[in-house]
């Protein structure tokens, strides 16, 4: 079937009673970006529905940004809320507009320009704990990473060591639990299996612990960057106190539930996604050495051996661009769904209202209309002589809309800072027991395994200038080092 130029399609391989859910579950991401293949609007079985995945950045924009037709349901939304409740992420077009309207005060620049102090800090607290020839395990590092400046920006304080391993735990077996929980059906995951157990538990834990540091919370705004003279920074409240602050045009303010549901929908959202991020970008970096030695150069140049903050950003394109590329090709989202909320058609296709729509991202950034060689990794695709509107029509590593992740700039900001601090110092290189076969977690994937070997790039080092420490750089002068 063709309409407008769209061909409609059925995935082959389809197993009686389960559809393609093995496929989707044994190898998920080769199986999204495979579907290409068979048309511009795919049918697929999960179980014994149907459902349709646009395959084509038009279809595709077309679903996020009709987001009171393609409402957020289906089975990844159904286990999502689990840990997020009806979060920005997670609750349905009813409820967005007003959540976006008292969270969007959170995610300004000036908001941005504060939490990049906490960034800063919490990077170079990490880095200076390396050695010379150590071997790191990349995701849990960086998700350690990732998590700490999460708390440091919630609440403008360093979340304690005992605090810091629980939510990690916790996170851990939630996040890769929930992409198996999305395809066992209900009495399955009701059995007392172990793993639904320690789903559960770590569920439970989770809140538990958000609910603590919540309620602990003492409203006072955290010391946030300032310039020489003294003066408070704009945005010189941390993230919670941001959204406590926060009225709608009512005068409404967040409840208690509602909070709590955003808190966990930030420490979900901003820690799995920048760690990801980063994880990959040090796998294409050691695949593409050219590219390593120019971000080097660049990064020697703007920084010369020091931490990088807000202020270099501008200054760091090539860094920018190494980020964004890597985002195309692994991104921060590999599979969501949608429900109907009326009937529509897509592609010629009558959807009747309740019809469920997957799709991945990760699918049309693979177009080869909008990315010329579209498998390869070319940073420079994304400078502005090359880049072309097709290109940012496909590029939805952070969804399109009005539901397009408001947390996109506090993710790009935090990774492209720690990018360029680490390699400032570093070279990362991986070990020979390297196995980059994708793992899902809840919204991104992973390698299964990618251990780096840490080289000091710096010569030996005097003591270090006073002031000049991870935490003195979050409290401390603006001026010529901050944000």
């Amino acid at each position: 079937m063709v309409q407008q130029g769209f061909e409609v399609g059925t995935a082959p391989g389809a197993v009686p009673g389960i559809g393609h859910a093995w496929q989707m579950m044994r190898s998920p991401v080769r199986f999204m970006t495979s579907l290409a293949a068979h048309g511009d609007l795919v049918r697929i079985r999960i179980g014994p529905s149907t459902a349709y995945v646009p395959c084509h950045p038009e279809l595709l924009r077309r679903v996020l940004t009709g987001d009171q037709v393609y409402d957020k349901g289906g089975v990844f939304y159904d286990r999502a809320r689990d840990v997020a409740g009806n979060g920005l992420v997670t609750c349905p077009h009813r409820d967005h507009r007003r959540q976006r309207r008292l969270m969007q005060g959170a995610f300004t620049r000036p908001q941005l320009r504060h939490y990049a102090g906490a960034m800063q800090a919490e990077i170079e607290a990490t880095t200076g704990r390396w050695r010379d020839g150590q071997v790191i395990d990349a995701f849990p590092e960086f998700y350690g990473l990732a998590l700490r400046v999460v708390a440091r920006t919630l609440w403008s304080t360093a979340l304690g060591p005992e605090d810091t391993r629980g939510v990690e735990r916790a996170f851990d077996t939630v996040l890769n639990g929930l992409f198996r929980q999305m395809f066992l059906p209900g009495p399955l995951r009701r059995l007392p299996t172990p793993a639904n157990r320690r789903y559960r538990s770590a569920l439970r834990h989770l809140h538990e612990v958000t609910r603590r540091l919540v309620a602990g919370y003492d409203g006072k705004p955290g010391p946030g960057p300032a310039p020489a003279g003294g003066a408070a920074a704009p945005g010189g409240l941390d993230l919670l106190g941001a959204l406590l602050a926060a009225r709608d045009e009512d005068g409404g303010r967040l409840g208690e539930a509602e909070l709590h549901d955003q808190v966990i929908t930030v420490m979900a959202a901003g820690t799995e996604t920048v760690a990801a991020t980063l994880v990959w970008v040090f796998h294409r970096l050691a695949q593409h050495p050219s590219v390593a030695q120019e971000l080097y150069r660049e990064v020697d140049a703007v920084l010369g051996g020091r931490p990088a903050a807000w202020e270099d950003l501008p200054a760091l394109a090539l860094t920018d661009r190494v980020v964004t590329e890597t985002l195309r090709l692994h991104p921060p989202g590999w599979l969501f769904t949608r429900l109907t909320s009326t009937g529509t058609e897509l592609a010629g296709v009558p959807l009747p209202a309740g019809s469920t729509l997957v799709f991945s991202p990760a699918a049309v950034a693979r177009d080869p209309e909008a990315f010329p060689h579209p498998h390869e990794f070319r940073p420079d695709r994304w400078l502005p002589e090359e880049e072309t509107p097709l290109a940012r029509q496909a590029f939805t590593a952070f969804g399109a809309g009005a539901r397009k992740c408001l947390g996109d700039l506090y993710a790009r900001t935090e990774a492209t800072l720690a990018l360029a601090t680490v390699l400032s110092r570093w070279r990362l290189e991986p070990e020979p027991d390297a196995d980059v076969r994708a793992v899902p977690l809840a919204t991104v994937y992973r390698p299964r395994r990618l251990r780096l070997r840490l080289t000091d790039r710096t010569p030996a080092a005097g003591p270090e200038e006073p002031g000049e420490s991870a935490e003195s750089v979050y409290r401390g002068a603006e001026g010529a080092r901050g944000a």
